[in-house]
């Protein structure tokens, strides 16, 4: 099991509420961008957080492509990832912007963006709508100017009108990991036809200007002027991006057409990309009923998340055949957060020795040799997989952060980094059920027969929330051991639309998440803990995180001027929220677990921080005539 089971968003998930909680931290949080990094005088054609470029002015393309990549064929699969209302069960409408409605995922395909990142470098971005960008002496405005050339796909010309109105729209009425981020946003300045000037108000984070650049879609005003951008809709939407929706079946499939005469096809951060003429997305409720498709051909590429399948179960005829190979891709990024949320707004949850307690009842050890064939590793940091993790006794650098606010927070902090508890790998292990029973007692709660009453003369229940059947192997030996706690527990299982709908609402007691994050943090770690996201329905906070302290140490995280000061306040930022036991973590791998029908042909190297096998792969017409599936 894997992160397919949760929700993941736009290019490692950097977006974010650009709230400033300035106020709560001991230090001066400096806002100025500029003069964080310095940039060239005038314009430049790419941007990153700390200043390095990879690559220079006259790059002609990413070293991770393959320039001479055929063009043609389709990429049939199932998405193992998603971004804001996308929905990889099914769909009800193509605006994948709002909250409102159930989106396919690669619907930003269909979008172009002021610039791109490049996925071999932490944060950098380089110019696709946008040429050149200037930024002003104070760091507050961001002058693109645009190209020319651009188009939206019924050829009409995309220009400055079109960025500010997009933005501007997005601020307004966007998904609220969109909306949010934008309330630095000032305001969005039309100073020619291909030249528009982003003002923000100084509260945002240095990334955040990279941020909105290349993940924010650039739509027609015209467009949106005679079409209500609130609404869902199964209108396919006038884009500007390499593909464009084609034929669809809701509930069933939509395919993404290669636009022939796209018009930036020969840019150097275009090049080498988009080499199927058809992209299709499948759609199916069950995975195993996902499995039988990919083992009959109907989809040609998987990534797998369930560890049984990987473990036992290629080992039907193409694979004995050569028909169907596996692969192992490493994965470089932080693996972020994967665990279950406990709901802090409930107040049976606020004692953090409830939440502390709950974690026993997991046993991880048993799991992953009885359940995961022993394929994983335990999740114990928010930052895992990246030198982000806190680990041991906290450093100098470390201390310096978390000494001011000594007198609020649990002495664990200033301890070893808090990690999760080593079972016996018997299920039930008598031990961690004991440290259990005496935190609860600790938090006010007693026995009577085999309930556990809390404070307020109730039994404690808890009812575990999931959208797939695939997660009953895993929680029912902790249901059990929840049982013998004294505590009501159960699994629901609900329909993808109304999990989404609950968990926006925060409708639930326990749920699974992964929250994935970026190299280089930004204002998202404000919807994932910040206090203010804990309010605000559809933000990321699933677990109703609000503390003056973790807000001040996002504060800090995401206002560095080095890498080194981003680790360090990330490092301190792990150990608070590791003692504050929001969570139950679960698992993770450092690799992507890939099975494909043998008709692709890949770059030798994997870029580090992304995997876009629909980006940048291609039919290998060899391989695929050999197979019969040239068609």
């Amino acid at each position: 099991m894997s992160g397919a089971l949760t929700t993941s968003r736009r290019r490692f998930l950097q977006m974010s509420s650009a709230a400033a909680f300035a106020s709560a931290a001991p230090w001066p949080v400096s806002t100025a961008f500029a003069s964080q990094t310095a940039y060239p005088d005038g314009p430049v054609h790419g941007l990153s957080v700390f200043g390095d470029l990879k690559y220079g002015p006259d790059f002609t393309q990413f070293d991770y492509v393959n320039r001479l990549a055929p063009k043609g064929g389709t990429f049939s699969f199932q998405a193992p990832y998603w971004y804001f209302n996308q929905n990889v069960l099914t769909y009800n409408t193509f605006n994948a912007f709002i909250l409102k409605g159930d989106a396919p995922p690669r619907m930003e395909l269909c979008f172009d963006t002021l610039m791109v990142r490049a996925y071999d470098e932490p944060d950098a971005v380089y110019g696709l709508l946008a040429e050149t960008v200037k930024v002003s002496e104070d760091g507050n405005v961001f002058t693109f100017s645009l190209r020319p050339e651009a188009r939206f796909h019924d050829g009409s010309k995309l220009t400055a009108e079109d960025v500010a109105f997009s933005l501007l729209l997005l601020k307004a009425d966007g998904h609220p990991m969109l909306s949010q981020p934008l309330s630095s946003l000032k305001d969005a300045v039309i100073l020619d036809e291909h030249k528009v000037a982003l003002q923000f108000d100084g509260s945002q984070s240095r990334n955040l200007p990279l941020v909105v650049a290349a993940d924010y879609p650039i739509f027609s005003k015209r467009y949106y002027t005679a079409y209500d951008f609130k609404q869902s809709t199964l209108t396919p939407p006038l884009s500007s991006g390499p593909y464009k929706v084609g034929k669809h079946a809701v509930g069933h499939y939509v395919e993404y057409h290669q636009v022939e005469n796209y018009w930036a096809k020969d840019l150097p951060v275009r090049v080498g990309h988009c080499n199927f003429a058809v992209i299709r997305v499948e759609f199916y409720r069950e995975r195993q009923t996902a499995f039988e498709a990919f083992k009959k051909g109907k989809t040609f590429y998987r990534e797998e998340f369930t560890s049984k399948n990987w473990a036992t179960e290629y080992n039907f005829p193409a694979v004995e055949e050569g028909k169907v190979i596996r692969r192992e891709f490493p994965d470089g990024r932080p693996s972020g957060a994967q665990g279950w949320f406990i709901n802090t707004r409930l107040d049976k949850f606020k004692d953090p020795r409830v939440r502390e307690a709950l974690g026993y009842a997991f046993d991880f050890e048993w799991s992953n040799q009885n359940l995961f064939y022993g394929l994983y590793t335990r999740t114990q940091s928010f930052f895992e997989n990246s030198d982000m993790k806190a680990e041991g006794m906290p450093s100098a650098a470390e201390l310096a952060l978390l000494e001011p606010f000594r007198d609020q927070l649990p002495e664990a902090v200033f301890g070893e980094a808090v990690m999760q508890p080593v079972s016996d790998g018997s299920g039930n292990d008598r031990k961690l059920l004991k440290r259990a029973s005496e935190l609860l007692a600790e938090a006010g709660f007693t026995r009577k027969g085999t309930d556990l009453i809390g404070p307020d003369g109730n039994q404690l229940t808890i009812e575990f929330l999931n959208n797939t059947a695939a997660y009953e192997r895993i929680v029912n030996p902790m249901i059990k051991n929840l049982e013998r706690l004294g505590i009501k527990a159960s699994l629901r299982i609900v329909d993808p639309a109304q999990y989404e709908a609950r968990l926006n609402d925060y409708d639930f007691d326990i749920a699974s998440r992964r929250l994935s994050l970026s190299p280089t943090l930004s204002d998202t770690i404000r919807e994932m803990w910040g206090s203010k996201a804990a309010t605000i329905p559809g933000t990321y906070n699933t677990s109703g995180i609000s503390s003056p302290v973790v807000d001040a140490l996002i504060d800090k995280a995401i206002a560095a001027t080095t890498r080194d000061e981003m680790t360090n306040a990330a490092r301190a930022l792990d150990r608070v929220l590791r003692a504050g036991h929001y969570w139950i973590p679960q698992w993770f791998k450092n690799v992507h677990t890939v099975a494909m029908w043998d008709v692709y042909g890949f770059p030798e190297e994997t870029p580090r921080y992304f995997f876009p096998v629909e980006e940048l792969w291609w039919i290998d017409k060899e391989k695929a005539e050999k197979l019969g599936k040239a068609g």
